[in-house]
């Protein structure tokens, strides 16, 4: 039995459970979560399966509801080794550029953990930290900063607690760790190679003089490019450095006039802080032409699906057809409107 061969009695019921529930809007979308459950009692899943699923999507909504507060506040993610002491220039780098962050409004997400997230939610503080913590029974709880705070919550599993560590972040700073932090790491980089998240800052920042992420970058130059398991150029998105002043910088300067992007059929739409000229659009295309499916890159008025969901009607915005396999350097395109002269200062 598929969703759409629910018997209609079984629909009306759900729809009586909302009804009384009080679930006004997404119906169809929380009806479908309902109808899900059904079928995999339906289906005789297994009793571990089922508590699989219940137990994610119970975690997802306790993350949902931490971060619900501050959804017009940016965030970004600080990953680190929960290994690194207080002493270790590592923390000192991870607090200060968190602090630093806080700084200029921004919200710091963390693991939760001792190292360097507690560093980095040290920098921010309290207010602005906000902790999604994993539960081992051979690690140490939440850090003092956030622990027992109602800016922390707990994840049973590492992909919702992964899931949650991203979704809503707007830059991500990776400092050295082992194979939590590197799994971070490339989870982030495959996200945006392929298209399944959208364009963010990837910073990886080292102590001063340290060598740690020049080692892996040495290891894609001379070993991942060349044998075609990666395009050349792949991990010109992130960048590699021990400065805070330029993590900041790349945080912060991604936004500086991009603003968010919507697909609309074939249609990309990249909304923006302000309005490009003619001779920019042309010069855009001019160097970004390999990357279209056909056409120019153009300005355009809200599409109509987005006035139907008032989706950042009051930006200006260019719409192109992107040739779905370039859809990995849509980086490249966001740093030149970045960069663009009628780009805001700031």
């Amino acid at each position: 039995m598929t969703e759409e061969t629910l018997p209609a009695a079984l629909s009306a019921e759900i729809n009586k459970v909302l009804d009384d529930a009080g679930v006004r809007s997404d119906r169809r979308l929380v009806m479908r979560m309902l109808r899900t459950a059904i079928l995999l009692g339906e289906d005789g899943a297994d009793r571990l399966d089922l508590k699989i699923a219940s137990a994610a999507l119970a975690e997802m909504r306790d993350a949902f509801r931490l971060f619900a507060p501050y959804e017009g506040v940016p965030k970004v993610t600080v990953f680190g080794s929960a290994r690194t002491r207080q002493d270790d220039p590592l923390y000192l780098q991870a607090r200060d550029v968190a602090a630093a962050l806080a700084t200029e409004g921004w919200m710091v997400v963390t693991g939760a953990g001792p190292g360097i997230m507690q560093a980095a939610a040290e920098g921010a503080g309290p207010a602005l930290s906000l902790g999604v913590s994993i539960r081992l029974p051979f690690e140490e709880k939440a850090n003092t900063i956030i622990e027992g705070s109602e800016h922390v919550v707990a994840m049973k599993y590492f992909f919702t607690r992964k899931l949650m560590l991203m979704k809503e972040s707007l830059g991500f700073i990776c400092l050295p760790g082992g194979f939590g932090t590197l799994d971070e790491m490339f989870e982030l980089l495959t996200l945006q190679q392929t298209g399944k998240a959208e364009p963010t800052p990837i910073v990886l920042l080292d102590r001063k003089g340290g060598t740690f992420w020049n080692g892996l970058k040495r290891f894609i130059d001379e070993d991942l490019a060349p044998t075609g398991v990666i395009s050349e150029g792949d991990f010109d998105r992130v960048v590699v450095t021990d400065s805070i002043e330029d993590a900041i910088a790349e945080i912060t300067g991604f936004w500086r006039n991009y603003d968010s992007l919507r697909w609309v059929g074939d249609a990309l739409v990249l909304r923006l802080r302000a309005e490009p000229t003619d001779a920019e659009l042309d010069d855009l295309t001019d160097r970004f032409g390999h990357m279209l499916a056909d056409g120019r890159i153009r300005r355009s008025e809200p599409l109509a699906p987005e006035i139907t969901d008032g989706d950042r009607l009051d930006l200006p915005r260019v719409v192109l057809h992107l040739d779905h396999r370039r859809v990995g350097e849509l980086f490249r395109l966001i740093g030149a409107l970045n960069a663009l002269a009628s780009a805001p200062e700031n």
